[in-house]
C-alpha cells in the first residue's frame, strides 16, 4: 500500500510567513499605543473667570507656566464658568475673586480635572503672595462620574468592544446572508439589538451610564450600524476583499483616535478632530454627554453616526445595482447566444433538409 505525503512547506516560505506576521502584529501595536505614546495636553480650553484685571495676568502666567497647554476662555462670574462646564465647552475653570476656587469636572475627563486640582496650590500661593494675606482656593468637582464607573474606566474602555462587535457582525452577515437588502435588513437588526443588549449591560448592570435607556441604546446601535454597514456595504461592491475595511479602517484607525479616556485635543492635530467624526469616537463622547452633560451640544456627534450608517447603506445600494446591472449584461449575452445557437441550428436543419431533398430527387432519377 503506497501512503502519498504532501510536500514539505518551503523554508523560504516559512521565513516569509513569519515576516509578515511579525509585521502586522507591528502595525497592530503601533496602532494601539500610537494615542498614549503621543497625547499630550494641549489647547485645553479652560475658564477663567473674574474681572480682567484679575484674569490677564493668570492667562498669562498660565501660559508662562505651561505653554501652550490652555486655551483660556473669560467667563464673567462663577455662575457663567459653571455654565460652561456643564455644557462640556471647557474642562474645568478657575474663578478668581473674594472666593478663589478651582472647578473640575471628572465626568469630562479625569486627566484634565487631576491637573486642573494640582493648580490650586500654585493659585493659592500666587494671590496669597499679591495679596500679602493667607488665601485658600477650594477645588470643586463641577460635574462628577457616577457612581457605577467612579473611574471611567468603562466609559474609556467602550469603544473597542463596539468596534469589534461592529466588525463581527458584518463579517457574519457579509459571509452568511445572501442578498443585498436581506444583508441591509440583517445588519439593522442585528445594531438595534446589540444597542438594546449592551445599554442594558453598562446602564442597568454595570451602572456606568446614566440618562436615557433608549437613548444610550440608540447611540450604541448606530455605532453598531455604522460599522456593521460599511462592512456589508464594501462586502456587495467588491466582494469578500471587502471585509478588510473593517480591521483597516476601524479597529486600526478609528479607534485609536477615538479619544474615549482622554481629550480628543490631546492627541496630534488633526487626528482628535477626525476621531471624533468617526463612530467610536461620536459614540463614546454621545455616551459621556448623555450621561452627564445634558446641555452640552451633541448635533455633531448625532450628525456623525447617521452619516457612517447612511454610508454603509449607500454602498449597499451601489452594490445592488452593479450586481443587477452585472445579471443584466449576463442575460442578455446570455440571450444573444442562445438566439445565436438557435440560427445556426435552424441553418443546419435548413442544410439537412436541403440536402434530403437533393438525395430523393437523385434516386427518382
Amino acid at each position: 500500500m503506497s501512503h502519498t505525503t504532501s510536500p514539505h512547506t518551503p523554508w523560504r516560505r516559512l521565513l516569509g510567513v513569519g515576516a509578515a506576521l511579525a509585521l502586522a502584529v507591528s502595525v497592530l501595536v503601533l496602532a494601539l499605543l500610537w494615542p498614549a505614546r503621543t497625547a499630550q495636553p494641549q489647547d485645553l480650553p479652560l475658564a477663567v473667570a473674574g474681572p480682567p484685571a484679575a484674569t490677564a495676568p493668570v492667562a498669562a502666567g498660565l501660559e508662562q507656566r505651561a505653554p501652550g497647554v490652555f486655551d483660556v476662555v473669560p467667563a464673567a462670574d462663577r455662575q457663567a464658568a459653571a455654565d460652561l462646564v456643564e455644557t462640556r465647552d471647557v474642562y474645568g475653570a478657575l474663578v478668581l475673586g473674594p472666593q478663589p476656587e478651582v472647578l473640575v469636572s471628572t465626568a469630562s475627563s479625569a486627566v484634565v480635572a487631576q491637573q486642573l486640582s494640582a493648580l490650586a496650590p500654585v493659585l493659592q500661593a500666587q494671590l496669597t503672595e499679591a495679596t500679602g494675606a493667607p488665601v485658600t482656593v477650594t477645588v470643586t468637582d463641577v460635574v462628577p462620574l457616577g457612581s457605577g464607573d467612579p473611574r471611567g474606566a468603562v466609559l474609556g474602555a467602550v469603544t473597542f468592544p463596539l468596534v469589534i462587535g461592529g466588525m463581527i457582525g458584518g463579517i457574519a452577515v457579509s459571509l452568511l446572508v445572501v442578498g443585498v437588502w436581506r444583508r441591509v435588513t440583517a445588519t439593522a437588526a442585528y445594531a438595534a439589538f446589540t444597542g438594546l443588549a449592551v445599554a442594558a449591560v453598562l446602564q442597568g448592570w454595570f451602572g456606568a451610564l446614566a440618562g436615557s435607556y433608549l437613548v444610550n441604546a440608540g447611540i450604541i446601535g448606530l455605532a453598531v450600524l455604522g460599522i456593521a454597514g460599511v462592512v456589508v456595504g464594501t462586502v456587495s461592491i467588491v466582494g469578500r476583499p471587502g471585509i478588510a475595511i473593517g480591521p483597516v479602517l476601524f479597529l486600526l484607525v478609528a479607534n485609536p483616535i477615538s479619544s474615549a479616556a482622554q481629550p480628543w485635543q490631546m492627541l496630534p492635530a488633526p487626528w482628535g478632530a477626525i476621531g471624533q467624526w468617526m463612530p467610536p469616537g461620536a459614540a463614546a463622547a454621545l455616551l459621556r454627554d448623555e450621561s452627564y452633560f445634558p446641555r452640552a451640544d451633541t448635533s455633531q456627534l448625532w450628525l456623525a453616526l447617521v452619516a457612517w450608517a447612511v454610508l454603509g447603506l449607500v454602498l449597499a445600494t451601489v452594490g445592488h445595482f452593479r450586481d443587477t446591472g452585472a445579471a443584466s449584461r449576463a442575460a442578455l449575452a446570455e440571450a444573444e447566444e442562445e438566439a445565436e445557437e438557435e440560427a445556426q441550428e435552424e441553418a443546419a436543419h435548413e442544410e439537412s433538409h436541403r440536402h434530403a431533398s437533393d438525395v430523393a430527387q437523385s434516386v427518382q432519377v
